[in-house]
Formats: structure tokens, C-alpha cells, sequence
């Protein structure tokens, strides 16, 4: 739901023909208290105008988002 009311916020302040967005979160409780797989992580992801319609242009962030440096070039 964060991540949705995130997209569709920016959608409309913004303007814009298309937002990608994506979050990513682990449970700090879990982190402190030592529990085994505390590095378990709940992504969620909301893509809106061109990154729903466009397929082509949902790859390339998707792609840029993975690498985790968007000035990498292919």
C-alpha cells in the first residue's frame, strides 16, 4: 500500500507520463534481536503510465534499479 500511495503521489505532483517505484525493507526488530534470517527482505514495487504500458521502458529500470548504479552503460 506505501508503495502505491509513493507512486501515485508522484505521478500527480510530478505530472509525469510514468513512475517506477520500488522498496525495499527489513524488519529492524528482527535485526536486533539476532534472529537467523534477519536478512530476510520484503520488496514491493508499484509502476505506473509508461512503466505499466510500456514494457520496454519497465525493463530498463528495472535493469538500472538492479545494477544499483544507474550511470552504468550496457
Amino acid at each position: 500500500r506505501l508503495t502505491v500511495q509513493i507512486a501515485e503521489t508522484l505521478k500527480s505532483k510530478l505530472n509525469a507520463h510514468g513512475v517506477g517505484v520500488v522498496v525495499e525493507a527489513r524488519h529492524l526488530c528482527m535485526m536486533m534481536r539476532g534472529v537467523e534470517k534477519q536478512n530476510t527482505i520484503a520488496v514491493s514495487s508499484s509502476m505506473l503510465g509508461a512503466f505499466r504500458s510500456q514494457p520496454q521502458t519497465r525493463l530498463e529500470f528495472l535493469k538500472l534499479i538492479h545494477r544499483g548504479n544507474v550511470g552504468d552503460s550496457d
